[in-house]
């Protein structure tokens, strides 16, 4: 009888030894299943879907997305709302009427990478980016929340050493969420603009490639004047104005915050 359990207990043991090798593989195969399900729900968002479009449109600097690319980002972005980034009009920010003092420009970068970079910026009401160029970039910008002015430029002539530069008008609007995506290109589209408040806005930048001065992309600030006249130019008529180069460094400020919204998963 001893002999038969110490069998009976052996092989209770390995059952034992089985079932937990059993679960270990249950545990890890529960676990690798809760990873996939979380890439498939990444996947499956607004802003992930646009992060893995711009990995595949933006091929570094020196280069312009294909037509086509252009218009499946433009796309993604026209279909994008406030709640994609986790945005809310019942966010206190956005329920302010008027500028509060000394409310400031802040900004969240969701993604940044050489070939391209993803932001929000927050602008309160008043609140003024002044006229900024985008050397060598092509720019979606999709207006999230609230209401702006955008005025935007292109160059006429090709002498970037002037301090005072010709340039023709492409955009002089009003623009209230939910919009249409602008867009603009390297020496087209309204490269040279500015964005104004109207009421607390939020809008969403996707810049292929980013700024960077090591790659001779930093940004330049303009004060334009208008000047009245007329000018043909790609044989549509626009009006003239000049910019002048002007350093703001110590009037224009904006405060980074952190991305709060879904995130993006790289790799």
């Amino acid at each position: 009888m001893k002999v038969q359990v110490e069998a009976r207990n052996g092989e209770e043991g390995k059952r034992a030894a089985g079932a937990k090798r059993n679960a270990g593989r249950l545990v890890r195969k529960r676990g690798y299943s809760r990873r996939t399900r979380r890439r498939v729900q990444a996947t499956s968002t607004a802003i992930q879907r646009l992060f893995l479009a711009c990995k595949t449109v933006f091929k570094g600097p020196g280069t312009v997305p294909e037509p086509a690319d252009v218009q499946m980002l433009q796309l993604l972005l026209d279909k994008m709302r406030p709640e994609d980034v986790g945005l809310s009009t019942e966010i206190l920010f956005f329920k302010a009427q008027s500028s509060s003092k000394g409310a400031r420009i802040t900004y969240s970068t969701i993604y940044k990478c050489r070939n391209f970079s993803m932001c929000i910026f927050f602008l309160p009401p008043s609140a003024v980016i002044p006229l900024h160029d985008h050397p060598g970039m092509t720019v979606f910008s999709k207006l999230l929340l609230g209401s702006m002015h955008i005025k935007s430029y292109d160059w006429l002539d090709s002498t970037p050493s002037a301090n005072l530069r010709p340039a023709k008008l492409v955009v002089d609007s009003d623009f209230t969420a939910p919009c249409d995506t602008s867009i603009l290109y390297p020496t087209t589209g309204g490269n040279i603009h500015s964005f104004t408040a109207i009421t607390p806005c939020a809008v969403l930048d996707v810049l292929g490639p980013p700024y960077s001065r090591e790659d001779d992309r930093d940004i330049t600030y303009y004060r334009d004047y208008p000047d009245g006249a007329i000018v043909e130019n790609g044989g549509k008529d626009h009006c003239l104005g000049w910019l002048e180069v002007i350093d703001i460094s110590e009037d224009l400020k904006m405060d980074g915050v952190e991305y709060l919204g879904p995130q993006v998963i790289d790799g």
